[in-house]
Parts: structure tokens; C-alpha cells; sequence
């Protein structure tokens, strides 16, 4: 057995047991990867009621060096600065989304230069790419037939949603400039009217079911 069909089997193993948990990275750099505590919680509780998961209330968090990491079937990752990865967290990482695991990162406004290093390190031979508005993770559930929706305004740029794909499949999911996090933040945290937090979390939940079904 070849250490990737290692790591393929560990994870069926783990995504049959674990399949509706999911986590946070815990990643080096020093950037506040914890940011945004109330997202996922809400985010999870909204999957629950409106699109038949029945993922635990609580995220789990995990560090990209470990085998905890094919447990789940989507991590997500944010924060506004620095992100490094050692050579064990790249290797670890690219593992673990060639065998069918699903990254997606939120810039929460200020990471941008900093992942798109350090996901060399991970894939040097693949490049974010922008999804057309026709790719399925914005109409896999609800219908965003402008692509990714705009939640927090920064410097008047346009949201991006951009990706790395393997053999058809996107595994790795940037969303830029938009900061979904922020909108499903509790409403205070924001003060988001509740059309904004409502289409954020719309948008989080398309991607929650691409990643469980992909």
C-alpha cells in the first residue's frame, strides 16, 4: 500500500464515522485563525434546519500537520494576517484534499498574499482560478446566478470566488472580498440587516453540500 491509498483508506474510515463534523484549521503564521467564533455555529445551525445535515453543533478544531484532519469533510480556514505552512502541513494538506477532503478559506480581509504563498507550498503545480457563475457550488442548493454575493464592503472591490480544482472536482475554495464569515456572525456582532446574513448564509450553505457531496 502506497502512503496515498494509505491516506484514501483512513479517510473513508474517518468520513464514514465523522461525516457531520466539521472544523476549523488551526494553522502557524501567527494570523488570528480563530476569528469569527459565532460563524460556523450558526452557520452549521442554519445547514441543520434548512438542507437535511445533521452536522454537530460545535466545529471541531484541527491543525493542518495532523491525521485528524481526514476526519472531516470540510475545514474551513480564515483570518486577517499571516498563514504559514510547514512542509508536514502541505504534504499533510495536499493528502488529504487529493483524497476527496475539501478546504475552504474566507478571507476575513488581509490574508489574501499570504495563502496564496503558502497554497504553493500545498499544489505547485495548480493555480487559484476563478469559478465561472455556472460552476455547481452556486446553485447547489440556492441560486446565486451572480456567483459569489458580496456581504462586507472594504476597498469597493468585487467579490471572488476562486479555486483550485483536481480531475473536476474543486478542492480548495478561496472566497475573497466578501467575507461570508462576517455575515454569519450573530447580528450584533455586524449589526447585518437580516437580508445580508440571510444570503451569506445561503452561500455557506451551497458550499457546505458541495463539500459533502464531492
Amino acid at each position: 500500500m502506497n502512503k496515498l491509498t494509505g491516506y484514501l483508506v483512513i479517510f473513508l474510515i474517518s468520513i464514514t464515522a465523522h461525516s457531520q463534523d466539521i472544523a476549523v484549521l488551526h494553522y502557524k503564521g501567527g494570523g488570528d485563525w480563530y476569528s469569527n467564533p459565532t460563524a460556523l455555529p450558526n452557520l452549521i445551525k442554519f445547514c441543520n434546519q434548512n438542507i437535511t445535515t445533521a452536522i454537530s453543533n460545535k466545529p471541531k478544531t484541527v491543525k493542518p500537520e495532523s491525521a485528524d484532519i481526514f476526519q472531516y469533510p470540510y475545514i474551513h480556514m480564515t483570518g486577517h494576517g499571516n498563514v504559514f505552512f510547514t512542509d508536514q502541513d502541505a504534504e499533510n494538506l495536499q493528502n488529504y484534499l487529493l483524497s476527496g477532503g475539501f478546504l475552504h478559506i474566507d478571507d476575513n480581509y488581509g490574508m489574501e498574499p499570504y495563502i496564496r504563498k503558502e497554497l504553493i507550498k500545498v499544489f505547485p503545480d495548480k493555480e487559484l482560478v476563478e469559478l465561472p457563475v455556472s460552476h455547481p457550488i452556486f446553485s447547489s442548493q440556492y441560486s446565486f446566478p451572480q456567483g459569489l454575493p458580496k456581504i462586507h464592503e472594504h476597498d469597493g472591490k468585487r467579490p471572488q470566488a476562486l479555486g483550485i480544482i483536481n480531475e473536476g472536482r474543486l478542492i480548495v475554495l478561496f472566497t475573497f472580498e466578501s467575507d461570508l464569515g462576517d455575515g454569519w456572525e450573530n447580528p450584533e456582532v455586524h449589526n447585518d440587516p437580516e437580508e445580508v446574513r440571510l444570503k451569506a448564509l445561503k452561500m455557506g450553505a451551497n458550499i457546505i453540500k458541495y463539500a459533502f457531496e464531492n
